[in-house]
């Protein structure tokens, strides 16, 4: 009998992960990285469940201690990338103000738009199915690399991306050299969608909804927690959620919970769950922003929660109304410290995606700057998102697709390219049909109640936890 080994947690599989975390993050760590090889550590696993044979126990000692240890030693971009709020705002000095509030409740004014219930429900509706959408859409293809995802859209003329993968008219030798995502493949591909599948990058907004629901819109980190404790399968959690859980069960409490042996912390997850905060500040970016940030630190530190900010920014200025990605990216750049290698790495997809008329040359420089990088951490997918967005200048079907298309994390990226870009395009009606009636209206889910559900329903419970003054 094979035994269980947890994927995500063991510590000589994050004490490789770890090394790569500090050398990018300006902390020294080859003495460190000396010993643990010399000991016969093994490298980072690429891949979950990579690291199939157990360690010795003393092997797995020594990697505890590494991991202290490397907590433990300074870094060079203290003071350019803080995590606490205040010190975030003190860098940003074009942070947004807060927009001005009429006293009705049945409809709220921002500073650049009004929105009431008869016209946002239909754009949060868009903005759900268009989650769905991107995040489908990149389903099959995920951990997939960049070569393979090109070959196998090629093989059926679906490239550019223009709908969805399919395995018909694919070559064999193609499918055995890059076969698709192993739990993906029977509910992602073309010829398999039925309904929307349950996916963590629709679990998350769905939690959030929860949090909203039971704690307003001035929640604590402490009860992000509480409420994962109580709805979410620990299961369903990966990289730098899982080690947050793990760390909540042991006793340790937010914002220990993002920094204590988690190498993840700097990942795409913290990004994954924006989504609500700024669905429910429409014309608010700095209270989305603000709400993002007590939501990412259970998990994350520094530039994994300015990617979550900067896209609860985004998509509380999409909200209003607007049609302009480019001023939604911008204010979204607003809420990222301008030092930070996130701000950097957004400057630089801006400037590709402005200069270059064909995406693919886009992509290709983005994934040579950020080689290095774990194909799930947050400065490489947020950049690719930003270059996308950009380039597709606010169409639906061009958003999702070269999201999808650059690989990384491709149905994180999907979803998130697909939840700004339907909010921009204003209405279910607005997104093409191919996309949309393949979902059923129905979302699968192990989070709460909501299995089943439908997005039209989804958009009616966003806007109930959307503040009126």
């Amino acid at each position: 009998m094979t035994p269980l080994r947890l994927t995500w947690v063991q510590p000589e599989d994050l004490l490789g992960h770890e090394l790569h975390q500090a050398r990018q993050d300006g902390r020294e760590p080859s003495a460190i990285a000396t010993r643990w090889h010399t000991a016969g550590g093994p490298p980072a696993p690429l891949r979950a469940g990579s690291s199939p044979t157990p360690p010795s126990r003393y092997l797995r000692q020594l990697a505890e201690d590494l991991l202290d240890e490397l907590a433990d030693l300074p870094s060079t971009l203290t003071d350019d990338e803080p995590t606490d709020l205040s010190s975030i705002k003190a860098l940003c000095p074009n942070w947004p103000g807060r927009p001005t509030q009429p006293a009705t409740y049945e409809s709220v004014t921002y500073e650049s738009a009004t929105y009431e219930p008869a016209t946002y429900t239909p754009r949060l509706e868009a903005a759900w199915l268009g989650r769905a959408v991107g995040c489908l859409l990149g389903k099959p293809v995920e951990k997939l690399p960049l070569t393979a995802i090109r070959q196998l859209a090629r093989a059926t003329g679906n490239w550019p991306l223009t709908t969805w993968f399919t395995t018909r008219g694919v070559p064999p030798d193609l499918l055995a050299a890059h076969p698709w995502n192993r739990r993906s493949a029977s509910t992602s591909l073309a010829e398999n969608i039925d309904g929307m599948p349950e996916d963590d990058d629709l679990n998350y907004p769905l939690l959030n909804l929860l949090l909203l629901h039971r704690h307003g819109p001035h929640f604590t980190t402490a009860d992000v927690a509480r409420l994962w404790l109580d709805e979410l399968p620990a299961g369903r959690t990966f990289t730098a959620e899982r080690i947050a859980y793990r760390n909540l069960l042991t006793g340790i409490e937010p914002p220990h919970t993002a920094r204590h042996r988690n190498p993840f912390r700097e990942w795409i997850g913290a990004l994954i769950r924006a989504d609500v905060h700024g669905w429910t500040h429409p014309g608010d970016p700095a209270a989305a922003a603000g709400q993002a940030h007590r939501d990412a630190t259970l998990t994350h530190t520094a530039n994994g929660v300015y990617a979550a900010m900067y896209i609860a920014a985004a998509i509380a200025e999409a909200a209003t109304g607007t049609h302009d990605i480019h001023h939604c990216l911008r204010t979204g750049l607003t809420v990222v410290p301008p030092a930070s290698r996130l701000a950097r790495a957004i400057n630089h997809a801006l400037q590709l995606a402005t200069e270059a008329r064909d995406f693919d040359t886009i992509v290709d420089a983005l994934h040579t700057a950020y080689a290095d990088h774990h194909w799930v951490h947050a400065i490489p997918n947020t950049a690719l998102l930003t270059a996308a967005l950009t380039h597709a200048d606010g169409d639906f079907t061009a958003s999702v697709c070269r999201a999808v298309s650059g690989g990384w994390d491709t149905d994180s990226n999907g979803a998130t390219a697909g939840s700004i870009a339907g909010l921009l395009a204003g209405s279910p009606a607005a997104l093409p049909d191919r996309w949309t009636a393949p979902l059923k209206n129905r979302l699968a889910t192990s989070i709460a109640d909501f299995d089943g559900i439908g997005f039209d329903t989804l958009a009616h419970l966003t806007l109930r936890e959307t503040p009126h003054p």
